[in-house]
């Protein structure tokens, strides 16, 4: 049983029991259980989400990317920065970058204004931190591999646009 396929269907489908990927593995349940507990206890798997439009759901939420540039400790780089940020309830994710900024930081807060604050008040007052470029997110059309259909837009069943 190949390692990837288990967690290739997993990520895109986080449902997935272990029998229905017994079966579309042609596995015995047993094994692909057993796999999963493996993978969970070696930290392969992290975790299981549910990707939500947050949109149709009527709550409100704000979204930013946030570049960081940042000064990096002597004896940890970036590691120490890195590790106060995420800690942080509103970040969502914490990548360090190759380019023109060190950091990316992905936040959500019930509006513009509180990412703003959070900006301002929480990450830019960190030592080390040099500067930050907040991009808020307006409109999601793919995240996690799933496309977040556009209400506005027609589509046929084939996907095409009909408005084309």
């Amino acid at each position: 049983m190949a390692m990837e396929q288990i967690l290739e269907l997993l990520q895109r489908e986080a449902q997935l029991t272990p029998k229905q990927l017994a079966v579309m593995l042609n596995e015995t349940e047993d094994n692909v259980a057993k796999a999963m507990e493996q993978y969970e206890r070696e930290g392969v798997i992290l975790g299981y989400q549910a990707l939500v439009n947050w949109e149709r759901a009527q709550t409100p939420k704000a979204s930013a990317l946030i570049e960081l540039r940042v000064t990096p400790k002597k004896d940890t780089g970036f590691d120490e920065i890195a590790g106060r940020i995420m800690n942080f309830p509103e970040v969502e994710s914490v990548y360090l970058m190759s380019g023109g900024y060190d950091l990316a930081v992905t936040v959500t807060g019930r509006t513009m204004q509180d990412v703003a604050m959070f900006v301002q008040k929480r990450l830019a007052t960190i030592d080390g931190v040099l500067s930050t470029a907040t991009h808020f997110v307006l409109t999601k059309y793919k995240d996690g591999g799933v496309i977040f259909q556009n209400e506005y837009e027609e589509i046929d069943e084939r996907g095409s646009n009909l408005c084309d």
